[in-house]
């Protein structure tokens, strides 16, 4: 019996959304537990985003309500700029379509899936269509959508569209229905929330749970996020089908105008020698490039000189930005020291722009005896799942923390001790794992480039470790002198017969500096702290003090105190109240003027860029050398 062919009917053209409708696991929707939050991942990731681009201060509100045992509805709310009614559709129902896939340019999304994907596993998991309502600032009403996804077309289906009266001047509501599995935890929708307004202290955000537990998070900074910039495509970092697809699209009549103004870094100058080295005349229409004319001339691409690509496509958190969201979201674990964020210099990966960010919490409540917390970011997203194979842990693993006081066995692997390493990487084309963006992939110069940042932060810690061991050490020596010394003059009067003698003076030449100390007391409403300077020198002492406590929550406005007039052998002292203080105190760290630097211990210089960076910044060394 012959067999015969498979009837040519049998093989059809498939669209995107019917690929992914039978391989959700590639967008991240592999497990119910990871469900949900990737629902609320991917539409905080487009609210955020809207309201960078237009300069909108955030204000996002997510709520997941039980509807079965099983299945959720997960509604994200944002006062964005809002869409045009006629491209709901598209934004929320067919994939594969977004404004940021062709630009380079750092955004959290780019692809131009996410939302979509969110849309259609939500069809898939419980046959429920969507809601969208959305309002503009210049349209009178807002329009509410209820749609699906047309999986065989990959088109958004609406079934329903009507104008209504909305609250709100501006902004995206998105409701979604979809089977999943709620869960707290390190890699949790909550955990998510938290780290997201660490790096958007901007952002207000509400987030009311399945068991109507409401939590808020307050902006603590009034500016807006800064966006970046697109720019031309970098030539050093295109394939050649990139580059045909570019001369399809030019309006160029020349090569020499089609390099200049089709590429970033390319000016005509820098033109005419790839031309040359190539061997394509500067006057050949470009749309006439074979495959073979592309080729020689991404040779010659790599045989001139061409700048490193512009950063303006970056869009770095910032010190700030680190700063106060770290203090306003792990503030409550009353860390005893913040690291001032480390800014890497703008490096390159195949061809494309790409930066590091780090800064570190520790000491307070944070657990002494496991490992570190690495907060994890990409572009500004949270990084959750994966995290052995992304190239921030790898680097955090590889870095050795031993000379910088923590417990590493062997030398490698994640530290022990209380401390938390925030790392963001930022880049127009990062490296991922996956199409879900759940790691970044362990790229030699990204995972260098991440080391450098560690060994930066993690200097400035061993600097504020050494000072806080100084500190004790000073302290223990100055209790001897006060107690020793005294005991020794009673004792020799006793056996002299003579009568005890004033011994201020011996103490002041012996000791020959201004001590600054503290003590502490726990109260209803936080922690009262008393800084005492002691004037051990021959002179009268003048002196301001600038106290920094581990949180910056000093109550009132006043934020130094001058100190005058203080005699040899006197003191005097200040106090201050930290409201709401709660957990292990480590002290303040305080800082002076008006003193020789070499007559004071117990505090330091106050830093010559203090009103830049912020009271609880530790100066940032060089990276020379490493």
């Amino acid at each position: 019996m012959v067999r015969k062919p498979p009837e040519l009917s049998a093989n059809r053209e498939i669209s995107i959304s019917e690929f992914f409708e039978k391989n959700r696991h590639i967008l991240g929707f592999d497990s119910a537990s990871k469900a949900l939050f990737m629902i609320v991942k991917e539409a905080i990731d487009n609210s955020l985003d809207a309201c960078e681009e237009h300069g909108i201060l955030p204000e996002i509100e997510v709520g997941i309500e039980r509807v079965q045992r099983d299945e959720f509805r997960i509604t994200i709310t944002d006062n964005g700029p809002g869409i045009d009614r006629i491209e709901v559709p598209n934004v929320f129902g067919k994939l594969l379509y977004g404004s940021r896939f062709h630009g380079m340019r750092q955004t959290r999304g780019q692809q131009g899936i996410g939302i979509t994907a969110a849309v259609l596993y939500g069809q898939i998991t419980t046959g429920q269509r969507s809601q969208v309502i959305t309002k503009r600032t210049e349209d009178d009403v807002a329009y509410m959508f209820e749609l699906g996804i047309d999986i065989k077309e990959n088109r958004g289906q609406v079934f329903l569209e009507k104008p209504m009266i909305w609250d709100r001047d501006h902004g995206t509501s998105v409701s979604i229905t979809a089977r999943g599995k709620y869960q707290t935890g390190r890699q949790s929708i909550i955990e998510y929330l938290k780290e997201t307004a660490a790096v958007n202290p901007n952002m207000d955000l509400t987030f009311t749970d399945p068991e109507e537990k409401r939590f808020v998070l307050k902006r603590v900074i009034e500016v807006p996020s800064r966006r970046s910039t697109a720019v031309k495509p970098y030539p050093l970092g295109l394939e050649l089908g990139e580059i045909q697809q570019i001369v399809i699209a030019t309006s160029a009549k020349n090569m020499s105008d089609f390099l200049s103004q089709e590429f970033s870094r390319i000016s005509r100058k820098t033109a005419g020698e790839i031309l040359v080295i190539a061997g394509i005349d500067e006057k050949r229409d470009p749309h006439s490039l074979a495959p073979e004319d592309i080729r020689l001339m991404m040779e010659a691409f790599r045989k001139v000189q061409i700048m490193a690509p512009p950063s303006d496509s970056l869009c770095p958190l910032g010190q700030e930005f680190i700063r106060k969201g770290l203090l306003n979201v792990y503030g409550e674990l009353h860390p005893s020291f913040y690291s001032k964020p480390v800014m890497r210099p703008p490096a390159v990966h195949n061809g494309n722009p790409f930066s590091v960010e780090c800064g570190i919490v520790y000491g307070g409540d944070l657990p002494a005896d496991s490992q570190i917390t690495i907060i994890r970011y990409a572009n500004k997203v949270p990084l959750l799942f994966q995290p052995g194979a992304c190239a921030i842990t790898k680097a955090v693993s590889e870095t050795d923390w031993r000379s910088y006081g923590l417990e590493q066995r062997s030398g490698s692997g994640i530290p022990f001790g209380p401390m938390m390493i925030l790392v963001h990487v930022l880049g127009t084309r990062l490296p991922y794992t996956s199409e879900s963006k759940e790691a970044i992939a362990s790229v030699p110069e990204i995972v260098d480039e991440i080391k450098s940042a560690l060994r930066i932060a993690g200097r400035s810690l061993k600097t504020y470790m050494n000072k806080k061991e100084k500190r004790a050490k000073v302290m223990e020596k100055f209790r001897i002198v006060r107690e020793l010394v005294p005991a020794i003059a009673t004792k020799t009067s006793l056996l002299l017969g003579e009568e005890k003698p004033d011994i201020t003076g011996v103490i002041a030449k012996i000791a020959n500096v201004i001590l600054v100390t503290e003590k502490f007391a726990t109260d209803g409403d936080g922690l009262t702290v008393t800084c005492q300077i002691y004037n051990y020198t021959t002179d009268v002492a003048s002196i301001t003090i600038i106290p920094d406590p581990p949180a910056g929550e000093i109550s009132g406005q006043q934020r130094s105190w001058d100190i005058s007039g203080i005699e040899p052998a006197g003191e005097a002292e200040f106090t201050f109240h930290l409201d709401n203080f709660q957990g292990k105190y480590d002290g303040t760290v305080y800082y002076f003027t008006g003193q020789d630097v070499t007559k004071v211990q117990g505090a330091d210089p106050l830093p010559g860029d203090w009103d830049i960076r912020g009271p609880e910044m530790m100066e940032e060394e060089s990276d020379a050398g490493n």
